[in-house]
């Protein structure tokens, strides 16, 4: 799909960053992404999936701050990955005024309970910090419309996997999107606990 389709603030911000159009990989991801369905995006490193994923966020949030109560989170393994993340993010939505925050564990909580509360769009979470957050109600998950997993080959290596089935247990309906170098069997677990008929968006 091209550019000229998304939000104008959020192709600005595209065009200020120097994307000019999707790629072959991006092309077959975002009308699915913006379509709304659950999905799980595999290709490999450089292919471009990350950043259609954030694409798809900004665009799903209509690239402008509503409220207080996060509308997206994308969960990832440690900090450094959040604040890798956060920071492209930070250059998509350079345009809008959407509300971008790194929640992860090496950080005092009753802080980031704090900077939340006063309102954020999108969070960007290691899934135990956000599950500690959201069991002390420091967090509301009751707007959310997007829920992703980001980089998802490394659930099965600690408890990850079991934080995010049990933060799914707390979302209303909203879209789930898995992005990840390979399929696997952890994650492929997933479509029977709580994605939807995902469509499989693999790179060939």
């Amino acid at each position: 799909m091209s550019f000229k389709k998304l939000h104008p603030l959020l192709k600005e911000s595209l065009e200020n960053a120097g994307f000019d159009n999707s790629n072959a990989f991006q092309k077959k991801v975002l009308p699915i992404l913006k379509g709304g369905a659950d999905a799980y995006v595999i290709a490999p490193k450089g292919s471009g999936k990350t950043t259609a994923l954030i694409i798809a966020v900004i665009h799903k949030l209509k690239a402008q701050a509503f409220e207080d109560s996060p509308r997206a989170i994308v969960i990832v393994n440690d900090k450094q990955d959040a604040l890798n993340l956060k920071a492209e993010f930070d250059r998509f939505t350079a345009t809008t005024d959407l509300r971008v925050y790194a929640l992860y564990d090496e950080y005092d909580i009753d802080k980031q309970k704090e900077e939340v509360y006063y309102g954020q769009d999108i969070i960007i979470a290691t899934s135990a910090r956000l599950s500690k957050l959201y069991f002390l109600n420091g967090i509301h998950l009751g707007e959310i419309q997007l829920f992703a997993i980001e980089d998802a080959n490394y659930l099965g290596r600690n408890n990850a996997y079991n934080h995010i089935l049990r933060l799914s247990e707390s979302l209303s309906k909203c879209q789930f999107v898995i992005v990840a170098d390979a399929l696997n069997s952890k994650i492929q677990n997933y479509q029977n606990a709580f994605m939807s008929n995902a469509q499989l968006i693999k790179q060939k």
